[in-house]
């Protein structure tokens, strides 16, 4: 089972068992720019981070980029219409 303890920013904490039944989901999260903490007995004995500093997305993570980039193509309606600067202060 996976945790999100305060180790470290962004970092995910597991024990050894589950990290040795889900090694090659670990090594494939650790891929995509992932860092673990791996536990035994409650204590920190391991981390398993990326080698380089390059991110590789998975194949989910891309295409939540692309259509945050879709989105942000085509900008957010403003319903109130053009403003001009006199219409925004009391006078």
């Amino acid at each position: 089972m996976l945790h999100m303890d305060a180790v470290g920013p962004m970092t995910k904490t597991l024990t050894l068992r589950d990290a040795n039944q889900g090694f090659a989901r670990l090594v494939r999260d650790v891929e995509a720019g992932e860092d673990f903490v791996i536990t035994r007995s409650g204590k920190p004995v391991a981390r398993l981070t990326p080698v380089s500093d390059v991110r590789t997305l998975s194949a989910t993570q891309a295409a939540a980029l692309a259509r945050t980039h879709a989105r942000m193509d085509q900008g957010w309606p403003l319903a109130g219409g053009p403003l001009d600067r006199d219409a925004l202060h009391d006078r």
